[in-house]
């Protein structure tokens, strides 16, 4: 994906670069989203990557960002959908679990951290955080348990993609159960909330 020399925006080489470290994020895994892969991989200098990120970790925390804006504006439309319809949280459930393991944001998450970037699931948790102020504001859903299924849920997808494959095997399970579970805590907290039939 080398880019032609020519003069590009700010906003336009940060998002080629940015679109470049989600690449290697999803080829190679998170270890391999430096400064000198991705400016390699668009032709640019590392120089010119210091000048928008400031450092690797800078660099991850900006795809970072890019990826839970992705995430809470995916998962928010399938909110919308469910409200709509059925209100079958499935969709909900899926998206949330591909989007941190097979979008990379786990993985990430915990290279981040491991390397001693203590803040890198801020642009994550702040994204959901803004994703249930919104949703709450838009249906009008009960603040408390919004914020519990979303830390439940957030939970299971962050672990199942961490160790969610290894751990049903150990246990003898398809190794979609996690999401299968939390289909189901959040159809009876669904039900909880809706109380019995008049």
């Amino acid at each position: 994906m080398s880019i032609a020399r020519r003069r590009l925006s700010p906003a336009e080489s940060r998002d080629i670069a940015l679109d470049a470290a989600r690449a290697l994020l999803l080829e190679a895994g998170p270890q391999a989203v430096t400064l000198k892969a991705v400016a390699g991989r668009i032709g640019r200098t590392h120089a010119n990557l210091l000048h928008h990120f400031g450092s690797a970790a800078g660099l991850q925390k900006a795809l970072m960002a890019d990826l839970a804006e992705d995430i809470v504006a995916t998962i928010a439309d399938a909110v919308d959908r469910a409200h709509a319809t059925d209100h079958d949280p499935r969709e909900v459930v899926n998206l949330t679990f591909d989007a941190f393991d097979t979008g990379g944001a786990a993985a990430l998450a915990s290279w981040m951290i491991l390397s001693g970037n203590d803040d890198a699931l801020d642009p994550i948790l702040e994204a959901i955080h803004g994703l249930v102020d919104r949703l709450v504001a838009k249906h009008d859903f009960d603040s408390d348990t919004l914020r519990e299924e979303t830390l439940t849920l957030v939970l299971m997808a962050l672990g199942d993609a961490l160790l969610g494959a290894p751990m049903a095997k150990a246990l003898q399970l398809p190794r979609g159960a996690a999401r299968e579970t939390a289909v189901r805590l959040l159809i009876s907290a669904q039900r909880e909330l809706e109380g019995p039939l008049p």
